[in-house]
């Protein structure tokens, strides 16, 4: 397809966003191209020089955002309001439609400082580059709906971080996703009482990601929307058993895809309590916990909109959550074990002894759901799975067992291996590892698709 450039976000005005200068980086070397996301755009025919040229040194895209642009956004960090964040190492850089006419957004993690840097400086590690990468793969290939890394630059610069080893390398990454309004860009505008830019934005979220017109039901059809499409996101991450580590209400975008990846890990096991963040010595955002974290976050959503909205209906859209995260949870579990759905009691009752089994036995979810795909559970899983065996039987295969990877071993994506990963790019310059991982993990993704 040819690329198609957009520029909506100008529809807002000035007071959503800053408009900055990307950095001057010493390096550009080349360490990931996504032309598989790329051609979703019409991009995947750029040069190495051209890709560059716009991914590194953000040289505008012809008909797309004339510079790069800072979004203004406030947040609750782990449950505390901070009026003080925005875009602080990343901006907007450009817009355009893919090839079923979506709106989407190219962004970036480590091009420099921005009004909202704070005592930031803006930059990237190469390793959080690289962890993006493993994290964005490996979702999108268990079906999450997921941000995708478009592309990795090392930058030649020296980090020093408090949390790895320093000094490490740097790099700027961009992501492609359908669009960085965050559940904090309308605590913004209702921190400062902004009504007609909670009217402005909402029109605008409303007309470009779901079709729909402005109206005076709009808050409420905006926040149904928003519903909908987390408990999505919070069934798919429970399925994958990936734990994000960092789910503030900036980190939530409107459009239900999950984004914007620092402490994550995948869990081994079905452990509620599991955490992928040092620091969250509470468990807040632990992985049996993300489903309340990601509702919390859409009530402060539902909060911001009672400032152009009435209460009763908001309300009802908020108690649609639950109901739609178990109908999803149960289909992104199904769609994991390679089975067809049925009906939703007992699509949720196999998912409840499903969990039940593996919580219970402490096993690997990765190879679980290798062995099980399809529905016929190996008898080397013993009497605790029991009920997922006797349930199963109800179900048939929407796939057959034929692709290459039912042949091999399971793909997956524990910590260790990630920082193996790293460590034979950190250590050897080697970043052969990597690109076959990406591979294996493509191959799976094939095989589930």
């Amino acid at each position: 397809m040819a690329f198609a450039p957009q520029q909506a976000i100008l529809e807002l005005g000035d007071g959503f966003y800053d408009p900055v200068a990307p950095a001057r980086f010493p390096q550009t070397i080349l360490r990931f191209r996504n032309d598989r996301a790329a051609a979703t755009v019409g991009l995947e025919g750029l040069s190495d020089a051209e890709w560059i040229a716009y991914f590194a040194r953000f040289q505008p895209l012809s008909g797309s955002l004339p510079q790069p642009l800072a979004l203004r956004y406030h947040g609750h960090q782990f449950r505390v309001y901070n009026p003080e964040i925005g875009d602080g190492r990343g901006f907007l850089f450009a817009q355009m439609t893919d090839r079923d006419g979506q709106l989407m957004d190219l962004g970036t993690k480590g091009s420099g400082q921005t009004p909202h840097s704070r005592f930031g400086d803006g930059r990237l590690t190469l390793k959080g580059g690289v962890r993006e990468i493993l994290a964005t793969e490996m979702l999108e290939a268990l079906g999450v709906s997921t941000s995708r890394t478009f592309s990795l630059i090392e930058t030649g610069e020296s980090l020093n971080r408090g949390d790895e080893p320093s000094p490490t390398r740097s790099a700027v990454l961009v992501r492609l996703n359908h669009g960085h309004i965050r559940i904090g860009t309308f605590q913004r505008l209702a921190y400062f009482q902004d009504e007609e830019g909670l009217r402005k934005l909402t029109a605008y979220v409303l007309r470009h990601y779901y079709g729909e017109q402005d109206g005076p039901d709009a808050a409420q059809r905006l926040l149904a929307h928003v519903v909908a499409r987390t408990a999505r996101m919070a069934g798919q991450f429970m399925a994958a058993g990936f734990v994000h580590g960092v789910l503030n209400s900036d980190n939530i975008n409107v459009t239900g895809e999950s984004f914007d990846y620092g402490p994550w890990r995948f869990t081994p096991s079905w452990a509620a309590n599991f955490t992928a963040a040092y620091f969250d010595h509470a468990g807040l955002y632990a992985f049996g916990r993300q489903p309340e974290a990601i509702y919390w976050d859409v009530m402060q959503l539902a909060i911001s909109l009672r400032l152009i909205a009435e209460e009763a209906p908001l309300i009802a859209a908020l108690e649609g959550f639950a109901p739609a995260y178990h109908r999803e949870e149960a289909d992104a579990v199904l769609w994991r074990l390679g089975i067809q759905p049925r009906d939703d009691a007992s699509d949720r009752a196999l998912t409840e002894a499903v969990e039940v089994a593996l919580s219970q036995t402490g096993t690997l979810l990765h190879r679980f759901y290798f062995d099980a795909f399809g529905g016929n559970l190996p008898d080397q899983y013993g009497s605790d799975f029991d009920e997922v065996r006797s349930r199963l039987a109800d179900y048939r295969p929407r796939k057959a067992r034929d692709h290459g990877y039912w042949r091999g071993e399971p793909c997956g994506m524990l910590i260790d291996e990630v920082e193996s990963l790293w460590s034979a790019i950190a250590d050897r310059d080697d970043w052969g590892p990597l690109t076959a991982k990406i591979a294996a993990i493509r191959h799976m993704g094939e095989a589930l698709a």
